[in-house]
């Protein structure tokens, strides 16, 4: 078909791609003090006047549509979120930890992360056995591991994926010291946030389960926010798994939340508490009612 007949067709498109649109701008030299000056430029291929403080808006439905589309044509249905600390040891790592320990108090505190090391081997094993498992529903992956991108816990649910062949999300986030998403993320399903907020909105809106590990002051962020969207019924009930009794009844007593009235004792019953990733992925699967075990 000539050029000519495509431009008869009644439902062939008559206006060019903003792609092929930039391409004309790209094609053709900027001569003259008009074509140089930026207010010439084309909007979307404008990066200052993108960052300018007026275009915030802009800015987050950008980082609200980006991973989202990407996701949606990968064909990721649904996830299995895994929070947890960036400071938890690798079972390898966990003797320079505690050899870099130069006082007393310090080498308190890195007993302490030692101890928790074998909670990277039960985040890596989950990651295995739901990558393993390999669900699909409506020609969708479902469970597919997804991290917040970097070390320790996250790297561990990142490896046990890749470990099992399987592909996994990292949600990675702009800090003021230099970060990069660890070696096992897919690399086309890598993401960079700049907005907290919209980085916690993709870590639940296609989660289906939420396993987390001990952590600090961003695990009890995302964990309490997730807890208070299905206790307000913003979001309907899922898997919550929170691994380390002992851990967590020490940092939060949930009991005397209850107490005190400030929550109910129903609210309670939103997370379970398991030991092992076996005990987690069995609460998954009796949940949903999955075969896969």
């Amino acid at each position: 078909m000539t050029e000519e007949e495509k431009n008869r067709e009644l439902i062939n498109r008559k206006f060019y791609k903003a792609e092929q649109e930039a391409g004309f701008v790209e094609s053709h030299p900027r001569t003259t003090p008009q074509q140089q000056d930026p207010a010439y430029r084309l909007a979307f291929r404008d990066t200052d006047f993108l960052l300018r403080e007026e275009l915030r808006p802009v800015r987050f439905q950008l980082e609200l549509l980006k991973p989202d589309m990407l996701l949606d044509e990968a064909g990721i249905g649904s996830t299995l979120v895994m929070y947890g600390s960036a400071r938890i040891p690798s079972p390898d790592h966990v003797e320079g930890l505690l050899a870099a320990a130069t006082s007393p108090e310090r080498k308190a505190v890195a007993e302490r992360l030692a101890a928790k090391a074998h909670y990277y081997e039960e985040a890596r094993k989950l990651a295995g056995i739901a990558s393993r498992c390999a669900v699909v529903e409506d020609g969708k992956r479902q469970f597919v591991i997804c991290s917040g991108g970097g070390p320790s816990i996250m790297e561990a649910a990142n490896r046990g994926a890749a470990e099992a062949g399987a592909e996994s999300i990292g949600l990675n986030i702009v800090l003021p010291h230099e970060q990069a998403p660890n070696g096992y993320v897919t690399p086309h399903l890598s993401f960079q946030f700049h907005y907290f907020a919209l980085r916690k909105m993709h870590f639940l809106l296609r989660a289906r389960a939420v396993a987390v590990f001990p952590g600090g002051f961003g695990t009890f962020d995302e964990f309490f926010e997730l807890l208070t969207l299905i206790q307000t019924g913003k979001m309907k009930p899922i898997p919550i798994l929170l691994f380390g009794k002992d851990f967590w009844n020490r940092v939060v007593n949930f009991e005397a939340l209850a107490e005190e009235g400030v929550i109910n004792f129903d609210d309670l019953k939103l997370f379970h508490m398991v030991e092992s990733a076996e005990d987690a992925w069995r609460h998954i699967t009796g949940f949903y009612d999955l075969e896969c075990e």
